[in-house]
């Protein structure tokens, strides 16, 4: 199915790409998943309802980054915690990512709402692209300049 986990925690490939990728390089500040759709920014994390530690600061650049991205061509995003925006959802990239000490974790769910759900109009692609530029600019921003 679309769905299936697989008979471990990283048995499938695709997984086992991100993980080994993530634990090669140490010193990643920022991970960004992007997904379709729903126009949603979504932060650690969706197999709990305990926040995030740093709730706070993930909500506030996710706040910056949807007024960016609202800037271009006024699309309405929103964004919050995967388990309280959207629902419960176990073993997600990001949950992972923050878990293995990336603060900056996201996962962007691009346009639409659902009129055309996963077959965005081709006349959209370059629009969304532009205004998830500017959000991505914007976390990207917030992680240079708060270290950690």
């Amino acid at each position: 199915t679309e769905t299936y986990r697989g008979p471990s925690a990283h048995s499938e490939p695709e997984v086992k790409a991100i993980v080994d990728f993530v634990k090669s390089h140490g010193k990643i500040k920022a991970f960004v998943s992007i997904h379709s759709y729903s126009q949603m920014l979504l932060y650690p994390y969706g197999y709990t309802y305990t926040a995030a530690k740093d709730k706070a600061e993930l909500h506030e650049v996710a706040r910056k980054a949807i007024t960016s991205l609202q800037s271009l061509y006024n699309t309405r995003y929103t964004y919050g915690s995967i388990i309280t925006t959207i629902y419960q959802a176990s073993g997600g990239t990001i949950d992972w990512t923050y878990n293995q000490g990336i603060k900056y974790s996201y996962t962007f769910e691009l346009r639409d709402t659902g009129r055309y759900g996963f077959i965005l109009p081709a006349n959209q692609i370059v629009p969304t692209a532009e205004e998830t530029w500017l959000a991505l600019m914007a976390i990207m921003e917030h992680t240079k300049n708060n270290p950690y």
